[in-house]
């Protein structure tokens, strides 16, 4: 049955007439060459009537004799010419079941070189057929799980990574043929205009991987959001991954699947022009320069995901040109490539297409990736423009509250910013340099960012962070950043050595629509401070 062939459970008997069967294999004693009747691969219905039709009908095998004048050749011109120009003389059609279900069928034939069938012949050939029917079964089920596996896998990982200003990213996952589910990949914008980069794999396959997979990156994309740094990310995530092996190991003997895996986690800063990486197990990225020069820096190496012992992890920063490549991939790349360099090779023109370097690597690759997956994940970065981003220092005085207000509705004025978001959006400076002022310690600095998102970011060198409040209505303070969460779409704290920074999104007019904006009559009666 066709559908067997993808994983799919067997039909019942009695199958319909246009039930699709698809010949997968021919052969013959004897070394005269036989002609087919159908191609191996060919697709069709089974004529009716013929023996072979009742037979799946019925789930009987049939000894059936062979002659010019059999009457139902007539139904099937191709096979009546096969049958004649081979010399067969008699036939034995044997179903493939399994449990009341159909899963095939078998076709014997004896040319005029051998006696008739007959039936103890056709014991040896249900027996034949039940012990086939087994082994295609297992395979079914087998197939299944991958299919399993591999839709899962399809449905965690992004079906394109986001769209950011500063990265340009494209991908290349070749599945497992056997498997499937292993290893994944992701992008995704973070505050202040940086990108997160993520290439990662478990050790174990089939659904267990693909399940897996998707925690990992849920949690990923769950430390992320709050403003980690790369090393201690990879330290949460491998907490996290510990704590799942714990549970399975706790499961029955049949469902202890270890976890083990590798990660590679980049934050590349537009502003900056650094990329921000640690690494859990997991092979180093290659650099290409905009001059063509390749290079794989090196860069300390944490523990396997799923670890108790090892090296703490180690974060490392490297600065990144515009117009420069980094390549992530899972180390089944490597071992599936004709020589170790090759990737570097394919990178050497960076200035190509992304996704013609991510065919050029496919093009590479030796066919051996049964056991596992490979995956590429490329970003080609670019500075941030300088006239979308603006950065003042203050003074610690209540005095700089206005001044903030004044300098930011001048820059928004530059930027063209509708009047309602510049308005929301000195309100946010105003309440963040407030804090700032009262709570925070010297330097201040404010930075607005005009990117996908309109950011407001207010940097002190306190490292204690802000908290929200829900004040009561006689309590004089405590709304600041009650206001704030109000009227931005997001907001968060980001800690840095030398302090943090308290930050606030809000999403432009011209990329959303009027109802997903903030209205101000619904935050003026809270007040404002540091007016």
């Amino acid at each position: 049955m066709d559908s067997v062939l993808r994983g799919e459970d067997p039909p019942l008997s009695p199958l319909g007439r246009q039930a699709p069967l698809r010949r997968v294999a021919f052969g013959h004693s004897g070394g005269q060459e036989q002609i087919q009747a159908h191609p191996v691969g060919d697709v069709r219905a089974l004529p009716f009537p013929t023996p072979y039709a009742q037979t799946l009908a019925d789930l009987k095998p049939r000894l059936v004799a062979l002659g010019p004048d059999t009457p139902w050749l007539a139904a099937d011109p191709p096979r009546a010419e096969a049958i004649r120009a081979s010399g067969a003389h008699s036939l034995i059609t044997a179903p493939l079941t399994l449990r009341g279900t159909v899963l095939g069928l078998l076709s014997l034939y004896r040319t005029d070189q051998a006696d008739l069938y007959n039936e103890d012949d056709v014991t040896v050939a249900i027996a034949v057929a039940a012990h086939t029917v087994l082994c295609i079964d297992n395979a079914r089920r087998y197939t299944r799980e991958h299919t399993i596996a591999s839709t899962i896998q399809r449905h965690v990982l992004p079906p394109c990574p986001e769209k950011q200003t500063t990265v340009e990213t494209a991908h290349l996952h070749v599945p497992s043929f056997e498997v499937g589910g292993g290893g994944g990949y992701d992008a995704f914008a973070l505050s202040g205009a940086r990108t997160a980069l993520v290439v990662g794999e478990v050790a174990d396959q089939g659904i267990h991987a693909a399940t897996t997979l998707g925690q990992i990156r849920t949690v990923i994309r769950s430390l992320a959001a709050l403003e980690l740094e790369p090393d201690e990310l990879l330290a949460r995530l491998n907490d996290t991954a510990i704590r799942l092996a714990q549970e399975r190991a706790a499961l029955s003997p049949g469902d202890r699947v270890p976890l083990r895996g590798s990660c590679v986690y980049a934050v590349y800063d537009p502003l900056a022009q650094t990329c921000t990486i640690a690494l859990a197990g997991h092979p180093p990225p290659v650099m290409a320069h905009p001059d063509g020069r390749t290079e794989i820096p090196e860069l300390p190496s944490g523990p396997p995901l799923g670890s108790v012992e090892g090296p703490p992890f180690a974060a490392t920063t490297i600065p990144v040109t515009d117009g420069s490549v980094l390549a992530f991939y899972t180390a089944s790349l490597l071992h599936t490539s004709p020589s170790p360099d090759s990737l570097q090779r394919v990178l050497a023109h960076p200035d190509r297409p992304m996704q013609d370097l991510c065919d050029d690597v496919l093009y590479q690759l030796q066919n051996d990736t049964r056991r596992s997956g490979v995956i590429l994940l490329l970003a080609r970065t670019h500075a941030f423009p300088a006239d979308q981003a603006a950065a003042w220092h203050l003074d610690e005085h209540p005095k700089a509250v206005a001044t903030a207000r004044t300098r930011a509705q001048h820059q928004l004025t530059m930027w063209g910013v509708d009047e309602e978001t510049a308005y929301t959006t000195e309100l946010i400076v105003s309440e963040l340099v407030t804090n700032a002022v009262r709570y925070g310690t010297p330097p201040l600095r404010l930075q607005l960012i005009k990117d996908r998102t309109l950011t407001c970011e207010v940097q002190d060198g306190n490292p204690v962070a802000p908290r929200l409040r829900h004040a009561k209505t006689v309590d004089e303070g405590g709304r600041g950043l009650f206001i704030v969460t109000q009227l931005a779409q997001n907001w968060g704290v980001r800690y840095s050595l030398d302090g943090k920074t308290v930050w606030a999104e809000q999403i432009l007019p011209s990329l959303t629509s009027s109802a997903e904006t903030p209205r101000n009559d619904q935050i003026l009666w809270a007040g404002t401070t540091g007016a």
